[in-house]
């Protein structure tokens, strides 16, 4: 299924995408394709991709590849998957309840979840906002600890 989603591992791939793509979401899955939980989270989005291909792009990134570590050192990722949503070349933040708003660190329960966020985050962006609530409900949000080193 994921076979259908677009896939990159050059940064100025994903440079392009971000910059190039106006009155959408850009949606980036940040992980690997050997990680079962990346591979769940895949089969979500290439499920959902056709019901937000109006208003949203998705996007799979591969955390492995040197020309991307650019990226994921900016972001943190440090735990995968992790999606990162852009609007008009600006970085799109949600307020989940969570420590870090930069990001969906882990995989959406459902096809609705991320139909739910992506559409809450385009309906936050078209109003001029830059960080937008999290419509799911605190028990459909993945919860993990962060752990700071040398605090």
């Amino acid at each position: 299924m994921s076979d259908l989603l677009t896939k990159f591992s050059k940064k100025k791939d994903v440079d392009t995408i971000i910059r190039d793509t106006f009155d959408k979401v850009v949606v980036l899955r940040f992980g690997r394709a050997s990680d079962l939980v990346c591979l769940q989270q895949d089969h979500i989005l290439s499920k959902a991709a056709r019901d937000v291909s109006k208003f949203a792009t998705v996007a799979l990134v591969d955390v492995d590849s040197e020309d991307i570590q650019v990226y994921v050192k900016y972001f943190d990722i440090t735990l995968i998957p992790s999606t990162v949503f852009f609007f008009n070349a600006h970085h799109m933040k949600m307020d989940c309840g969570t420590a870090d708003h930069t990001k969906w660190i882990g995989a959406f329960y459902a096809k609705q979840d991320f139909i739910d966020v992506v559409e809450a985050i385009f309906r936050g962006a078209m109003k001029g906002k830059l960080i937008v609530n999290c419509p799911l409900p605190p028990e459909r949000i993945p919860k993990y600890q962060i752990l700071y080193k040398d605090v």
